[in-house]
């Protein structure tokens, strides 16, 4: 079964992350590779997103279709990356996720087949 992993960070971990010294920092980002190179046999791609403020959004409400600068959703959570991955089961993603180092949200979506 495939399933896209949404990575949302928070305003809060953002803050935590750019409060720590580059040391530190370093050996957060160092969990986070370590976590992929964990799971590389099940992860099929994916990849991080530039920041929020970057993103267009175009509405396509009634009449002519609007385009926005920022995101789609005004809030205190983004999407900040992605990976899609393929596992036997719901079950298996969630032992996944449950031990990832990164940012505190992880939607899990499954693909259409």
């Amino acid at each position: 079964m495939k399933y896209v992993l949404l990575f949302v960070g928070t305003e809060e971990f953002e803050r935590d992350l750019e409060a720590m010294g580059p040391a530190e920092r370093e050996r957060a980002y160092q969990r986070v590779v370590e976590w992929m190179a964990t799971h590389a046999g099940k992860i099929r791609g994916g990849n991080k997103l530039r920041p929020a403020e970057t993103a267009t959004t175009v509405r396509l409400d009634r009449g002519e279709p609007v385009v926005i600068d920022g995101p789609f959703v005004e809030g205190k959570e983004v999407v900040s990356g992605y990976t899609e991955i393929e596992v036997a089961d719901l079950d298996e993603a969630l032992r996944m996720v449950k031990t990832w180092p990164g940012c505190p949200v992880v939607e899990i979506r499954p693909l259409k087949s």
